[in-house]
């Protein structure tokens, strides 16, 4: 029941902020369209924790301010190895164990390797993760378990 209180909170805020007008025909034609819509998602049976994960919600701001400095700090790095030339680049796999225990937890871990640039995980299963990394560091990096353990506290 919380799922569908959240994804139609979700569609009409959208619908509103889209559609700029306020008339009474028109809004009712939005809750008409939510409701459509929402109905068209239990029948196809995809309103779930996974679909939407609110569990997730409160931790996001915190994870997403982590990620976007270390977003910044990996491209400074990548900059810096392009001017430097090719002998301060090390490329190199490695598969990481994967801790998460959810589905939604693996795929924001893996995601979130792709989003800092010099890494990208080629490779997802249950229990691991293949990352490719531009140099020898960006997979120590990794191999220190920060953005695992992060990505923990935001699944609990």
């Amino acid at each position: 029941m919380k799922h569908t209180v959240s994804i139609s909170a979700l569609l009409a805020t959208i619908w509103l902020a889209n559609s700029g007008h306020y008339t009474g025909l028109l809004l009712s034609f939005g809750v008409v369209s939510v409701a459509l819509v929402v109905w068209v998602c239990h029948r196809m049976d995809v309103v779930d924790h996974e679909s939407q994960p609110i569990h997730l919600t409160r931790h996001l701001p915190r994870y997403y301010s982590w990620l976007v400095v270390q977003i910044i700090i990996s491209n400074i790095d990548v900059v810096k190895r392009i001017w430097l030339g090719s002998s301060t680049i090390s490329p190199g796999t490695r598969r990481f164990p994967v801790g998460q225990k959810t589905d939604i937890g693996r795929v924001v871990y893996a995601n979130s390797i792709n989003l800092t640039p010099g890494t990208i995980s080629v490779e997802l299963s249950d229990s691991e993760v293949l990352v490719h990394g531009l140099t020898q560091a960006n997979l120590n990096d990794l191999d220190a378990g920060e953005m695992s353990r992060r990505v923990d506290q935001l699944e609990k």
